[in-house]
């Protein structure tokens, strides 16, 4: 018996022994139960194989794009008014100078020779911009050009090994598609933000002359100007331009400029210093019922021309006040931001096709395009 009970014991220590030694090192083996020092026995997911990407993560198309995309912080200096800098003005009046204005947005470097897109609102009268890489380099800025007609402006930075972005094609887009924005809101830091593109051509917004904005539910908030706005492979489709908010944040209406939009401009500004774009010198209006009975027009679309800029490119190739202008190069202008897009589109002194209808009937009128004027500067 009391061999019996030895063996009992001693084969009880050493179960108990391997169940320790199990519990320790490999618990899993026992399930998930309980242990007897009362920790949990949790169940942990394996570790993921390194250089997989979860499924459904824009992790790569992140990391493309962010690098090239940079942070822009602008100052401007204390003005004065006219007055200011009279000694007995300040000493009855006082100082009546602003305070330096700061500003804050982004932008998107596309060449490896330091040009970046940014909007031309985010630099606009800036004294000095600098730019912070995401790398946190930071350098100054120089203003190679603007176009306020598009919102849109040209930098150049010095230095090297600089991160571009691969440029997209925005003409392919369809509404649906996925979309990150990438930028610098609030000055939070770099912020990557998804969403889908909820419509396409975007107009009569009143925020540019010519308006093709991309719509976007991705996330667009203040300091985002200039930032990029890319595709799943992180290909630059758009400069995040606009938001609409009644509370100065997000509500899920942002717009972006195409970046093929962008590229003419950029081409533009940094080979002949400027954008230029066809003119031809009318005021044109939408065809409503109103303006058909004024001008006794029957067409059912296009626009009608309510003024001719005396000896300007139209009045030089003959259309009249009360002309419709129905097609040009046999592509339909709809309302007047078409028609605008269309002209500007067209070579300045190479002759374009105009299909008009004048008191009915209907023209084909030659007409050579000028140089759109460049916009004139607001009151200081």
């Amino acid at each position: 018996m009391k061999r019996l009970w030895l063996l009992f014991s001693q084969t009880a220590t050493v179960l108990l022994a391997v169940y320790f030694v199990v519990a320790t090192l490999k618990p899993q083996w026992l399930g998930p139960t309980t242990s007897l020092t009362g920790a949990v026995a949790l169940i942990e997911a394996p570790a993921p194989v390194p250089g997989t990407v979860p499924v459904g993560s824009f992790r790569v198309a992140a990391q493309s794009a962010s690098a090239a995309v940079v942070s822009i912080n602008t100052s401007k200096a204390r003005r004065r008014g006219g007055n200011g800098n009279d000694p007995w003005f300040r000493f009855f009046f006082g100082d009546q100078g602003g305070e330096a204005q700061a500003g804050l947005g982004s932008g998107v470097i596309v060449s490896p020779s330091g040009y970046i897109l940014t909007n031309n609102h985010v630099v606009e009268d800036a004294d000095e911009i600098e730019v912070i890489l995401n790398d946190t380099r930071r350098a100054m800025a120089k203003v190679i050009g603007t176009d306020p007609d598009s919102d849109l402006a040209v930098l150049k930075i010095e230095l090297d090994r600089l991160p571009t972005i691969v440029l997209g094609n925005s003409d392919n887009l369809q509404v649906g598609d996925q979309v990150l924005a990438i930028g610098n809101p609030f000055g939070v830091g770099q912020t990557v933000t998804s969403g889908i593109v909820s419509a396409l051509g975007r107009n009569q917004l009143g925020i540019n002359t010519f308006e093709n904005f991309i719509q976007t539910d991705a996330a667009i908030n203040p300091g985002n100007s200039g930032g990029a706005l890319v595709d799943t492979s992180g290909n630059l489709l758009g400069i995040n331009t606009a938001i609409y908010s009644r509370s100065g944040g997000s509500m899920g209406i942002g717009f972006a400029i195409p970046v093929s939009t962008a590229r003419q401009v950029l081409d533009g500004i940094v080979k002949d210093g400027r954008v230029t774009r066809g003119w031809i010198g009318v005021e044109p209006n939408d065809l409503s019922p109103e303006l058909a009975e004024t001008f006794d027009v029957k067409a059912q679309q296009g626009v009608v021309i309510t003024g001719v800029l005396q000896n300007g490119p139209a009045a030089a190739a003959g259309i009249r006040p009360g002309d419709v202008i129905v097609k040009i190069e046999e592509k339909p202008v709809p309302d007047v931001t078409q028609l605008l897009a269309q002209v500007a589109a067209l070579k300045p002194g190479t002759a374009a096709r105009f299909t008009v209808e004048r008191k009915n009937q209907p023209l084909e009128i030659s007409v050579v395009p000028g140089v759109r004027p460049r916009p004139r500067p607001g009151p200081q």
